[in-house]
């Protein structure tokens, strides 16, 4: 099977200025999710899709392909993440390259522990779910506002927490990663399609750069993973 790993990293950013280059533990965020990806099994097509010569020349220099510069209309600030996917898609068919399945890698999510995404690789192929997104668990004890608010779970009988079971819990999307088949973008135009499976990934591994934040939060827990005798937070 052909994979075709796609890190999108624009040049732009309003919350944070230049993140995809930001120093994050020692590295350049990019280069976190690129070397995760690149230690991933089976071997994918890792590529970085951007509009940046910087951003390109770090991502090269960290062993990705960059075999084009993201054209300025998948660049603007309101550019959807699926065009971006299905532009890179593109190229690797032109290349005689069209991949059998494609991995979504978000570059603001740089904590994933050790073999992640080859767990992630292998559920995908056993599964034969079209689409695998990325979550973590969370507690059900979540409201939706409005004229009656109402609750995920029964007020009635409010479970402890740690007597709550998988079928209660919720699952958040990260977006960290996502894998799929590229009909899905194709037909749908969506990462998310057809038969949809969930890969449940570590609280941690739900970090979301977005803000200053947020970088200071994935710079300590980088820090710490990578400071425990048996590390978690390098590639694997």
């Amino acid at each position: 099977m052909r994979i075709l790993c796609v890190v999108p990293a624009r040049g732009g950013s309003k919350g944070v200025r230049r993140k995809n280059l930001r120093d994050v533990a020692g590295k350049p965020l990019l280069v976190w999710t690129v070397e995760q990806a690149l230690a991933a099994r089976p071997a994918m097509d890792v590529v970085v899709s951007t509009d940046d010569a910087e951003i390109a020349d770090v991502a090269r220099a960290a062993g990705a392909l960059v075999p084009f510069l993201r054209p300025a209309e998948l660049a603007r600030d309101e550019t959807p993440t699926e065009p971006v996917v299905r532009h890179a898609i593109a190229a690797a068919r032109e290349a005689d390259a069209a991949p059998d399945a494609v991995v979504l890698l978000q570059a603001t999510s740089p904590v994933r522990h050790q073999g992640t995404l080859s767990r992630a690789l292998a559920q995908f192929s056993a599964s034969g779910v079209d689409s695998l997104v990325g979550v973590v668990p969370q507690a059900p004890f979540i409201w939706t506002d409005g004229a009656e608010p109402s609750a995920a779970y029964d007020v009635t009988a409010r479970p402890r927490r740690q007597d709550l079971t998988p079928e209660a819990l919720r699952y958040r999307e990260t977006g960290s990663l996502y894998v799929t088949r590229p009909w899905v973008y194709d037909e749908l135009d969506n990462r998310i399609g057809g038969r949809v499976g969930l890969f449940v990934m570590d609280e941690l591994e739900g970090i979301d750069v977005d803000t200053e934040l947020d970088l200071d939060v994935a710079d300590a827990t980088l820090r710490r993973l990578l400071a425990a005798p048996s590390s978690t937070g390098t590639p694997a």
